[in-house]
């Protein structure tokens, strides 16, 4: 996937002559590689390091897209874009809106790795999406996969808003496929139905998709443990799976299609359960399928504690939390 961003972001440097990439390290290429070569192909006053000022970064990148060029900006972790919170929330999601269009800082997109990566701790594994999700005038999107990494952030970087895009730093190196090489994009603020089912939805973005996945499997054939744990009477249940893809403004109507049509849904975060995303598409959700729904909605993320550094993968939802809800969800 880490490839796939690079090359998202060399096919908009070749397109678009105004853009640049900037943050910390990106000149070498990145913690993560991400930006690797970059400098080197189309030059160092495109493609250049800043100082350690995730504030400043912000900032300057607001600047560069009232200006008029693209501004592509990295903030190093996820864990570290609070100190610009100030700049993305009271300055580039309304810069459009207070001048009454006369300015905006549309072309500016903020590039971050985001969620656990097996070590990273309580500030280097963060999700961060729930922070924003209340702003008006940002989109916020998080990819599962490098075609889908490609296009959204192709799609992000010519979106004329500001955009969050955060990068599950897990699937760097771990998600592969074959990607296009061609410039293309997706569409923002489309969910996409993974797997059609009828008798529950499943909801996620991002990383957990994958234990999302392997849930759905054990469900249909559980084997040791997990086939005394769930009962047979709801292993040919069909799941609907939907990736969200974008987080803000998210895709309401093909959510509730699929809830109103199953009655039932699992929604799966990193981030914790409290003030998650989770809980503002359950909302959503209880008042527009509430004649349809057979259960209540149920959400399933980390702890409401700091993210740990041992027993990281008993605080992600994975495989045996999933299957629980999904069981319980189904039986009500």
């Amino acid at each position: 996937m880490y490839t796939a961003i690079r090359e998202a972001q060399a096919n908009a440097l070749a397109s678009d002559a105004t853009a640049c990439v900037f943050g910390e390290d990106v000149a070498f290429g990145g913690v993560f590689r991400s930006t690797m070569g970059l400098a080197e192909e189309f030059g160092k006053d495109r493609v250049f390091n800043t100082p350690l000022s995730e504030q400043g970064i912000v900032g300057f990148g607001i600047g560069m897209a009232d200006l008029g060029h693209t501004a592509i900006a990295e903030i190093q972790f996820a864990d570290y874009i609070f100190p610009a919170f100030d700049q993305i929330v009271n300055e580039a999601a309304k810069y459009n809106y207070r001048s009454g269009g006369q300015f905006s800082a549309g072309k500016l997109t903020i590039r971050t790795p985001c969620m656990g990566v097996g070590h990273g701790a309580l500030y280097h594994s963060q999700s961060v999406e729930q922070f924003f999700m209340a702003v008006p005038g940002l989109k916020v999107v998080i990819p599962r996969s490098p075609i889908q990494a490609k296009g959204l952030l192709l799609a992000s970087i010519r979106d004329p808003n500001p955009v969050i895009f955060l990068e599950p730093k897990v699937l760097y190196r771990s998600s592969v496929e074959q990607v296009p090489i061609d410039d293309y994009t997706l569409p923002l603020s489309s969910a996409e139905v993974l797997q059609q089912g009828k008798d529950i939805t499943l909801l996620s973005w991002g990383a957990p998709l994958y234990s999302c996945v392997q849930a759905i499997n054990a469900l249909r054939n559980p084997t040791g443990a997990l086939a005394d744990l769930i009962p047979s009477d709801v292993r040919d249940a069909e799941v609907e799976l939907i990736d969200l893809r974008t987080i803000l403004p998210w895709d309401r109507e093909t959510v509730a299609k699929s809830v109103s049509k199953t009655g039932r849904c699992v929604i799966v975060h990193e981030a914790p359960v409290t003030q998650g995303a989770g809980a503002e598409i359950g909302s959503f959700l209880q008042d527009k399928c509430f004649l349809n729904l057979e259960a209540p909605i149920c959400r399933i993320g980390g702890w409401d504690t700091p993210f740990p550094h041992v027993h990281e993968t008993f605080y992600k939802p994975e495989l045996v939390r999933i299957i629980d809800a999904l069981v319980r969800t189904l039986k009500y």
